[in-house]
C-alpha cells in the first residue's frame, strides 16, 4: 500500500521503521518516547497494517488499523476495521495528511470486506468529516461505601467469590471474557497482548505499573461466570482507614455473579469509597444498592466512547436484528462516498433485516455518520432529528424508525484500542 502526492508519501512502514514511526506518534501528541517504546510496539506490529506519512525521509504521520470483532444487536460479531495512532506532527498539519491516511486506511479495509470501521476520538470534531458517528458511551461512577448501605445480589446459585493470581487470570480472562462479549452489545475482543498487559507480563513504558487484584466468581457447579481486577490506595483519615478502591476491570457472563462481584468488593473492611472509570450507563449497579444516591455519577458520565464508521450498509444493517417489524427507505448521505445510496431496510417478525439498492421516494435522510450512531442503540432517531442529524421525508417515518431500531439496552464497549 503506497500513495504519494507532492513531496509526501502515504506507505506501509517495514519493521525497521517503528522507532521513527513511534517517535512521530508520540511528537504529535506531544509527549517523549521512552527508551522501551519501540520494542513494547513491536509487539503490535502487523506488517501492511501500520501507515506512515513520510516527507523527505522523515516520518511525519501515523496510522495503524487492527482487526476488531464487534458485537451488534442480536448477539451476531462483525468483524470491524480498528483503526488507531492517528496522527500529524504539528508542522505538518492543515495539509490532508490525515484525510489522505484515513482514505487510504479505510480503501483497504473495504478491500477486505469490512462493513464496519470504529475508533475512539481524541477530538470530537476531527472523525464525522471521515463519516464516522459516536455509538456507544460510558459512565463513570464513584460511591460511598458508608452511605451506599447493603448490596443486593438478584438471585441465588449457591456460587463463591475468591482472589485469583494474575497468572490465573491470563489463564481463565480470555475464555471467559469470550463468553461475556458475546452478550454484551457494543464489545469488542481483546487480544492476547491485552491480557499480558493488563497482568503485567508485558509492561507498558507509557505508564506506571500498579499491580491490580482479582476476583474470580464461580456458579455452584464451579464454572467461572465474572472477573474483576482492582487496586487499593492505602490512605489514613484522622487515624482511621480510609481506603479508595478503583475497579479496572470488571466482567460477568450473567447479572448474579456480577452483583456478586461488586458486593465483594463494596463490603471490603477499611474501603470507604469505591472508583469504576468504565461501566455502562445503564447498568443496575446503583439500583443494587441500598442507598443509590451512594453512587455518584463522575465528570465522565456520559461521555461518548466508542465511534463507528459504516462502511457497507447493507452488510452493516443487515448483521443487526431489529426489535419491531417494518420497512424503511434510508437516504444516506457520505462524503467520501463509501455508503452514499437509497436503501430499503425490511425488518421481518423474527427480528431479522434484509437491505436492498431503492430509486423509490425515502422516508428521511440521514449522513452516515448519524447512522453510525443509531446503528448499535445507543441514540434514538427522535432526538438526532431534533438536533438536525435526521431529516423526516414522510409523515411517521421517525417514530417507525424509533420502533425497528431501538435496543432493550444501551451499547456499551468496556475496552479502548
Amino acid at each position: 500500500m503506497s500513495e504519494t502526492s507532492g513531496n509526501t508519501e502515504i506507505r506501509a512502514i517495514d519493521d525497521g521503521e517503528i522507532e521513527a514511526w513511534l517517535r512521530a506518534l508520540d511528537a504529535s501528541f506531544l509527549m517523549p518516547t521512552p527508551d522501551e517504546g519501540a520494542a513494547f510496539y513491536e509487539e503490535f506490529y502487523r506488517p501492511g497494517r501500520v501507515l506512515g506519512a513520510f516527507c523527505a525521509g522523515r516520518c511525519v504521520g501515523t496510522f495503524r488499523g487492527l482487526d476488531l470483532e464487534l458485537t451488534v444487536p442480536g448477539g451476531a460479531v462483525v468483524l470491524t476495521e480498528g483503526v488507531t495512532n492517528v496522527a500529524v506532527v504539528p508542522d505538518h498539519r492543515r495539509r490532508g495528511l490525515l484525510s489522505r491516511m484515513m482514505r487510504a486506511g479505510l480503501d483497504d479495509a473495504v478491500g477486505r470486506g469490512r462493513s464496519l470501521a470504529a475508533l475512539h476520538a481524541s477530538e470530537y470534531r476531527i472523525y464525522g468529516r471521515f463519516g464516522f458517528g459516536p455509538a456507544s458511551s460510558a459512565a463513570e461512577y464513584q460511591i460511598d461505601t458508608c452511605r451506599a448501605g447493603g448490596v443486593r445480589v438478584p438471585g441465588a446459585d449457591g456460587g463463591s467469590v475468591a482472589p485469583l493470581g494474575l497468572d490465573e487470570v491470563r489463564r481463565h480472562g480470555p475464555g471467559l471474557h469470550d463468553r461475556f462479549r458475546r452478550t454484551q452489545v457494543g464489545a469488542i475482543n481483546r487480544s492476547q497482548a491485552f491480557w499480558r498487559c493488563a497482568t503485567g507480563e508485558l509492561r507498558n513504558p507509557y505508564r506506571e505499573w500498579n499491580e491490580p487484584a482479582a476476583l474470580l466468581y464461580r456458579d455452584a457447579d464451579g464454572a467461572p461466570a465474572g472477573i474483576a481486577l482492582y487496586q487499593v490506595d492505602e490512605r489514613w483519615l484522622h487515624g482511621d482507614a480510609d481506603y479508595a478502591l478503583n475497579v479496572r476491570d470488571l466482567f460477568a457472563v450473567h447479572p448474579h455473579a456480577a452483583a456478586a462481584l461488586w458486593r465483594h468488593l463494596l463490603t471490603m473492611e477499611w474501603v470507604t469509597r469505591v472508583t469504576v472509570a468504565n461501566i455502562a450507563l445503564d447498568d443496575p449497579l446503583p439500583l443494587l444498592l441500598d442507598n443509590p444516591r451512594a453512587c455518584v455519577p463522575q465528570p465522565g458520565t456520559g461521555t461518548d466512547h466508542l465511534w463507528l464508521r459504516i462502511l457497507d450498509v447493507a452488510l452493516a444493517l443487515e448483521a443487526r436484528t431489529y426489535d419491531a417489524p417494518g420497512r424503511l427507505v434510508l437516504d444516506v448521505g457520505d462524503r467520501l462516498g463509501y455508503a452514499a445510496g437509497r436503501f430499503a431496510l425490511a425488518a421481518a417478525p423474527d427480528g431479522k433485516g434484509s437491505v436492498t439498492a431503492t430509486s423509490e421516494p425515502a422516508d428521511f435522510a440521514i449522513d452516515v455518520s448519524a447512522l453510525a450512531t443509531l446503528y448499535l442503540g445507543d441514540q434514538s432517531v427522535h432526538r438526532l432529528a431534533a438536533a438536525g442529524l435526521v431529516a423526516e421525508q414522510r409523515p411517521g417515518a421517525l417514530s417507525r424508525a424509533d420502533r425497528m431500531l431501538r435496543t432493550a439496552v444501551r451499547p456499551w464497549c468496556p475496552d479502548g484500542f
